[in-house]
């Protein structure tokens, strides 16, 4: 026995000075070499750096005169491109049925190689599938982005979209959170397809108790700032802040307009009490998704002709199928002469300088997925950082928007939003400067992303017809 003691003891000895020498040298599993590093937050690049990284996170970032050989497992050299933390995509859909449970899985791959490497999933009918892709990814042993789910959403008697839950009394709602909670979600959709007023408060209420995040459309019955006081954490598109900034707003709630109440709340919008929403909004640190990009696509979807549109080939025709019911509306509506989509877009875009100006945690989402027409994954989101440069954001404030505010939704800045010691090694490189044209974020050169480096080359896979 007293020869084991020894022998451990020494053993102990051997391995403390092999863990103290390879702190002092460590060998990493990648080095990147001669990096641009985009400092989205102070909106400047640091020029000639390297990241060392071991696990999935950065252990060491430092300039190159002062680069000491560190080993690693594999090294890649930036060659003085841009590098920076993935992007999030904070409102996507996985959806369509059992019959599209493949092509929406192939849509992993088309989000990271558009340098997408989060993104939160909105609701939809194959949760399922959605939870266990969540969990192959996070044990890398598939390609995709990271995924936060909502699971099946929440709605009235009669949901709008399949695979949701249709809650009208206490015990549903207390019963339907059960089940969410058992799927062990990430936060709770709540939709506004046939949910009463005071339904969606007992689910607020509900869900506050619980500790659950909550986003929602709104039901336009309902009072924003009441649902805010309830513990509301995040608003899905802009039409419910456009309608807290009217001053009729609580005349409208009591009618049975739905959104046909859209023409009036355009008409009566007040820039200075929509300040007031804002602030309210931020002071509550509710985020607010605006879906810019989608809310142009649609408003033009019955005019454009998308047969050639590039990234139809990699979209499945199942999907692509799904797309024909927002063109037919988009033509009834045309046909009706309503503008209410144009209009929409429109004042969105003239809201979102003061949402930010005011503090409000704007997060980049592009509403991807079947069902909504042409807008593909992946791209959409370069499409919306474009459309918030043009609504008047810096390039800058809107790479925050998904770099850093995605992140702060679900309380991990302490490990994301930059590329820092201690931060996940969730990386993109890029061939151009996106602080100077939010373009360049298309210019992708690298993905890293669970111990792989891709291109997007290796994750763009036409469908075959």
């Amino acid at each position: 026995m007293k020869n084991i003691a020894i022998s451990f003891i020494i053993l102990l000895l051997i391995f403390s000075c092999k863990e103290n020498k390879e702190n002092e040298n460590p060998k990493f599993d990648l080095i990147i070499t001669n990096a641009k590093i985009v400092d989205v937050q102070n909106n400047e690049i640091q020029n000639k750096k390297f990241i060392a990284i071991k696990n999935d996170t950065i252990r060491l970032v430092g300039d190159m005169k002062d680069f000491d050989d560190h080993k690693a497992n594999e090294k890649l050299d930036a060659n003085n491109k841009y590098v920076m933390p993935g992007l999030w995509d904070m409102h996507v859909h996985f959806r369509g049925g059992d019959s599209l449970r493949k092509e929406n899985k192939d849509l992993l791959g088309l989000f990271l190689a558009f340098g997408i490497t989060t993104v939160r999933d909105a609701g939809g009918d194959i949760s399922t599938s959605v939870l266990n892709w969540k969990k192959q990814v996070g044990e890398n042993s598939l390609a995709g982005p990271d995924i936060f789910s909502s699971g099946p959403k929440l709605d009235g008697e009669n949901p709008a979209w399949e695979g949701s839950l249709p809650v009208s009394t206490s015990e549903e709602i207390n019963h339907a959170l059960d089940s969410l909670e058992n799927m062990k979600v990430d936060y709770v959709k709540i939709y506004d397809g046939s949910l009463r007023e005071e339904t969606y408060y007992e689910i607020l209420k509900q869900a506050e108790k619980r500790g659950l995040k909550t986003t929602s459309h709104v039901p336009l019955s309902a009072n924003l700032q009441k649902a805010i006081d309830l513990g509301l954490d995040g608003v899905e598109h802009m039409y419910y802040i456009a309608k807290a900034g009217s001053p009729i707003a609580d005349s409208l709630s009591k009618t049975d307009l739905g959104y046909g109440m859209m023409p009036y709340i355009f008409d009566t919008f007040d820039k200075d009490l929509a300040k007031q929403v804002y602030q309210k909004l931020a002071s509550e640190n509710v985020s607010v998704t605006p879906t810019l990009h989608i809310g142009k696509v649609l408003s033009n979807v019955a005019d454009e002709d998308h047969s050639q549109d590039s990234l139809r080939n990699y979209i499945g025709k199942g999907i692509q199928e799904t797309y024909k019911g927002r063109i037919e509306s988009a033509k009834r509506a045309k046909a009706s002469g309503s503008t209410m989509r144009e209009r929409m877009k429109e004042l969105a875009a003239s809201m979102i300088v003061p949402m930010f100006e005011n503090g409000v945690n704007i997060l980049a989402g592009s509403d991807s997925g079947a069902f909504n027409s042409f807008v593909y994954s992946g791209e959409s989101l370069h499409a919306e950082l474009e459309a918030l440069v043009e609504a008047g954001l810096t390039p800058a404030q809107a790479l925050q928007t998904s770099i850093i505010n995605g992140p702060k939704f679900f309380e991990l800045e302490k490990f994301f939003g930059s590329l820092e010691k201690g931060k996940v090694a969730d990386i993109i490189v890029l061939d151009e400067n996106p602080l100077e044209y939010i373009k360049n974020t298309r210019s992708i050169d690298r993905v890293i992303k669970n111990h792989k480096i891709y291109t997007p080359g290796t994750l763009l896979k036409p469908l075959k017809d």
